[in-house]
């Protein structure tokens, strides 16, 4: 009952050694990771603060909290004051900016063709 030489032999390759071909299947998941997930993400990003350091007095925005309002005030570096209604407005931090509907030339236009033609307001 011996062992029989085929079993007895070492598998291929260096005993102790760096074999390439284990790592890069790892390397081949990182790439791929890399520009499905995390470069579309820094992007997304990117685009989000240029929104969000762009906006300016007349700005009708959504807020993450589904708040769609005109920037009434910038009141400071991080805070906005919006009108949600007539009369009604709220602080809003600048960061919580979730969409830009149209800028202010844009926004006032859009509400005056919403007004009747014999509203003489």
């Amino acid at each position: 009952m011996l062992i029989s030489p085929a079993y007895a032999q070492a598998a291929g390759g260096a005993p102790g050694g760096f074999d390439i071909m284990t790592i890069v299947p790892l390397i081949l998941i990182f790439v791929v990771f890399y520009f499905l997930l995390i470069r579309p993400q820094q992007k997304k990003v990117k685009e989000h603060r240029e929104m969000v350091t762009n906006l300016r007095r007349g700005d009708r925005i959504v807020t993450s909290g589904g708040i769609i309002g005109t920037i009434t005030k910038v009141v400071s570096e991080g805070e906005l004051q919006l009108e949600i209604a007539d009369g009604v407005r709220v602080r809003c931090a600048r960061s919580m900016v979730a969409n830009l509907y149209a800028r202010g030339d844009e926004a006032e236009a859009e509400v005056d063709e919403k007004k009747p033609a014999n509203d003489k307001s």
